[in-house]
């Protein structure tokens, strides 16, 4: 036998519990990290969703600063810690996120059904090293800047939805998971507008993004974080159904919607057996159903109508007889007629 030990290899994937564990990661920290392309994954050929390459997990671990540099650039914070991180008040640091100058990566409800922004700690430290944004982070704000907060403009949930967007079309690798990452975020009224086609409607909805989900089902919670992730304003909802009327377009080309299959004539122009006429089949030497049931409700002439029956066809009657040409007749009724007179007159019968 031979000295040389049996060595397993390593699968070429692993799931994503395993790749997040594999870098010290969180179950959020890595799905965050995963839509921002930090960490590419690829499709399951078993069709179990994504999976990681293990040469990915290998050069992520090589990169400086392993794990602490990972960690890093998937942090999220709050108004309050985002407000500390760039240095500035929180009131300040929310007139910027109402503008859309702090873009959200992600939202939650707490128990006052309040809205939660949570922002990239790397997003906040970039906007506070650029030199452009020093008048906006100290001082007063612009003017026509005060004009939008006043008239109440609010831009977190939207530029959430656009850059959600972002991370579904990242992900979306056929043609019809690139059109339902757009129609997510549309109201269903709005893709049936966009959508005649149920054929092709059935499809969207088979491969429409699915959103994050908040709440049970039907709660409050629910509605109010559908509402967020719904498109709201018209010139939003009008780009977006731009968006998804052009990407229908171009799949049609490529990969149109399945249609059930037209029904075929049988062999040489023939009808199936199971659409053939009862009439052919009583030709062949079978009863047709017509008749079976024509035979099975034959009521008398002076009877009532039976419903659902084929009517027998009238019995042809004989010629009536001529009036020099009398018909036959029977003896039973003179017979009886006689039979009678005897009882009624008994001097008849010795007459």
């Amino acid at each position: 036998m031979s000295g040389s030990a049996f060595v397993p290899t390593r699968p070429i994937t692993c799931a994503p519990s395993r790749a997040a564990r594999e870098l010290g990661l969180k179950r959020g920290e890595f799905a965050l990290a995963v839509q921002l392309g930090r960490i590419r994954t690829v499709p399951d050929e078993g069709g179990g969703g994504r999976r990681v390459e293990w040469a990915e997990i290998d050069r992520l671990r090589a990169q400086p600063g392993f794990p602490g540099t990972l960690g890093e650039r998937v942090r999220v914070v709050g108004t309050a810690e985002g407000a500390a991180l760039m240095e500035i008040p929180a009131g300040r640091f929310t007139r910027l996120a109402r503008l859309g100058l702090l873009v959200p990566v992600r939202f939650y409800l707490n128990r006052y059904r309040a809205v939660v922004w949570l922002y990239l700690a790397e997003d906040l430290q970039q906007f506070a090293a650029d030199d452009k944004n020093a008048p906006l982070l100290k001082g007063r704000t612009p003017e026509s800047l005060r004009g939008q907060l006043e008239a109440g403009v609010d831009l977190r949930a939207r530029n959430w939805r656009g850059r959600h967007l972002g991370f579904l079309l990242r992900q979306a690798e056929a043609p019809w998971a690139r059109a339902g990452a757009v129609a997510a975020l549309l109201p269903p009224i709005e893709i049936a507008d966009v959508v005649r086609d149920p054929y092709e409607r059935a499809q969207l909805n088979r491969f429409r993004a699915a959103l994050p989900d908040h709440g049970a089902p039907g709660s409050p919670f629910a509605h109010l974080a559908e509402q967020l992730m719904t498109a709201q304003d018209p010139d939003e909802i009008s780009w977006l159904r731009s968006d998804l009327a052009h990407a229908v377009e171009q799949v049609r080309a490529h990969a149109p919607a399945p249609r059930p299959a037209a029904r075929h004539a049988g062999p040489a122009g023939q009808a199936p057996e199971r659409h053939s006429r009862p009439a052919a089949r009583t030709a062949a030497g079978h009863t047709g159903r017509e008749e079976d049931l024509a035979a099975r409700h034959t009521w008398r002439e002076d009877g009532p109508a039976v419903r659902h029956t084929v009517p027998k066809a009238a019995p042809t009657s004989p010629t009536p007889p001529r009036d020099h040409e009398p018909g036959p007749r029977t003896s039973r009724p003179n017979r009886g007629l006689r039979a009678w007179l005897r009882r009624r007159n008994p001097r008849a019968e010795g007459a």
